[in-house]
């Protein structure tokens, strides 16, 4: 019994950490899609776009610091020059997105 206990708990922690990845890999994806020409590879804004308007790095403490809801309502009506997005991607794309632009802080 113990072992089959094991077993699913290993495979639970392997589904899990999978899942994980998947979220992760899917705001990465939207991110290339979407984001990429305007704020960069890396989220530095060094595009041609992004420096003619004088974008804040996604990594910046400034953008870290808003909370995740700040981030996707941000995404989702778009502000100042940034176009809204919120009839292009869906709330679980945007919230994949909000994740992923925390892997970019510096």
């Amino acid at each position: 019994m113990v072992g089959n206990l094991g077993r699913w708990i290993l495979g639970s922690l392997l589904a899990l950490t999978f899942s994980v990845y998947a979220l992760a890999e899917s705001g990465a994806e939207t991110y290339k899609a979407h984001c990429l020409a305007c704020h960069g590879a890396h989220g530095a804004g060094d595009t041609m776009i992004g420096k003619n308007l004088q974008m804040l790095p996604l990594g910046s403490d400034e953008v870290q610091n808003k909370s995740d809801d700040q981030l996707a309502s941000v995404i989702a009506k778009g502000k100042n020059r940034m176009p809204a997005f919120e009839h292009k991607l869906t709330k679980q794309q945007i919230a994949d997105l909000v994740r992923y632009l925390r892997s970019l802080k510096k």
